[in-house]
């Protein structure tokens, strides 16, 4: 089984038919009484070397096995997998329902996943209906894959500096890890994950969502320093980033991190506006993206799109950004100051208070040509068309320049500037 891509190879209609045969798969049809004790004479018992860590993706690869073994009517073989599952995670509270289920259609017939005998009160109503739906989010996974060679339509150009990226979607509650190498951006794994409380597209502080957008991890914070709650680590993204500011949106606070020792996933609407995964996932992120470098798109839902088109898309704001990098090598402020849109804001200042400072720079400049290193730029597109614009500014004949990020927005049929800053 590849642990990294649990569902490749799965068939569709097996797994689309499940929700739906999970009573005909289990119900009526119970598992055959438990075999006899076996009189053999008891083993000697010997040390157990120390399990390995959990692997990520191991442990729903393992619960999907289970849904394919019952989809398939090996009953039998879809509980010992459960109880193995269980017994090493018993945290997994969603194979326990699975395991409760298998384990209660020995005696009775189960018509629904998590089936509760008549009587046993709505205690446990909103608990399950959370397992449900986690349980409904991972089978979307399956059936919904995203087409061999397509990327989200948001990385338009990953600069080879991005070494990693990752995508959300969180209509499918799902996490894509993405590694950009030379022939193009690889899909590693992907990962459930759960979100807000209230859901998403965060307005303001407290309001239980998670935000919608484009950014990027600036820490990776040691677990050491950090509660139990927040599980093996956690990675805080640029929540509120320039786009967000402009529109009034505050609050803070928001990382991708993992989960508790009770709980070895949340459920699908969770956290206080974090995305969080369950702890070997998120480790496997820890292990592998860069501060600073790496863009985290979180999307109502993700399109998919062939590299080959996200080109093509690309070209017009390509020659934009050309054109401006050439205004700027003139070192002329009339020429430049064209591309930036008269409700400019960076750092606190407007644009007429900012102009001493790009005045400055091109004085530095001085004619000379203006190189744009590592440059990524990512879209964006909600009530407005924006771009993240990454790049290293190096003017001609220097070894290196400060590294710029910039926000544009399409204005009629013009991109315009509207934030412009050094990262670190």
């Amino acid at each position: 089984m590849n642990l990294r891509s649990p569902f490749q190879g799965l068939r569709g209609q097996r797994v689309a038919a499940l929700c739906a045969a999970w009573a005909l798969a289990l119900a009526g049809s119970a598992l055959a009484a438990p075999p006899a004790k076996s009189k053999a004479k008891p083993k000697k018992t010997r040390a157990v070397a120390a399990r390995p860590a959990p692997r990520d993706g191991q442990a729903e690869a393992r619960l999907i096995e289970v849904y394919r073994l019952v989809g398939a009517g090996q009953a039998r073989q879809a509980l010992a997998r459960a109880e193995a599952l269980v017994r090493e995670h018993p945290n997994f509270q969603l194979a326990q329902l699975v395991y409760g289920d298998l384990l209660a259609s020995r005696t009775r017939p189960v018509r629904s996943l998590g089936d509760v005998p008549e009587g046993a009160g709505a205690q446990g109503a909103q608990p399950l209906a959370e397992l449900r739906e986690e349980s409904r989010l991972r089978i979307r996974a399956l059936l919904e894959r995203p087409p061999a060679g397509t990327v989200p339509s948001q990385f338009l150009q990953l600069s080879t500096r991005s070494r990693h990226a990752i995508a959300i979607d969180t209509s499918r509650a799902r996490l894509y890890l993405f590694e950009n190498t030379a022939q193009g951006m690889k899909l590693l794994g992907d990962y459930y994950v759960s979100v807000g409380k209230q859901g998403v597209e965060k307005a303001v502080e407290g309001d239980l969502r998670t935000p919608l957008g484009v950014y990027y991890i600036t820490s990776n914070l040691d677990p050491k320093t950090l509660k139990d709650f927040y599980g093996a680590g956690a990675l805080p993204i640029n929540y509120p980033n320039p786009y967000d500011t402009r529109r009034g949106k505050t609050g803070s606070g928001i990382w991708l991190h993992g989960t508790p020792p009770a709980q070895f996933a949340r459920p699908p609407r969770a956290s206080d506006g974090c995305v969080v995964l369950a702890n070997p996932d998120l480790e496997r992120l820890l292990r592998t993206v860069e501060i600073r470098s790496t863009p985290v798109v979180i999307a109502p839902s993700l399109q998919w799109v062939a590299p080959a088109k996200l080109k093509a898309e690309a070209r017009p704001f390509a020659e934009t950004l050309a054109a401006w990098r050439a205004a700027k090598s003139s070192g002329v402020a009339e020429r430049l100051l064209p591309f930036y849109a008269s409700d400019f804001s960076a750092d606190g200042k407007e644009l007429a208070e900012w102009m001493p400072r790009l005045r400055t720079e091109l004085g530095r400049v001085r004619g000379r040509g203006v190189q744009l290193k590592d440059l990524s730029f990512l879209r964006w597109t909600d009530s407005a068309e924006t771009m993240v614009v990454t790049f290293g500014e190096v003017p001609e004949g220097a070894r290196s320049g400060p590294v710029k990020r910039q926000y544009w927005m399409r204005v009629g049929s013009q991109w315009k500037i509207f934030y412009e800053g050094v990262i670190g």
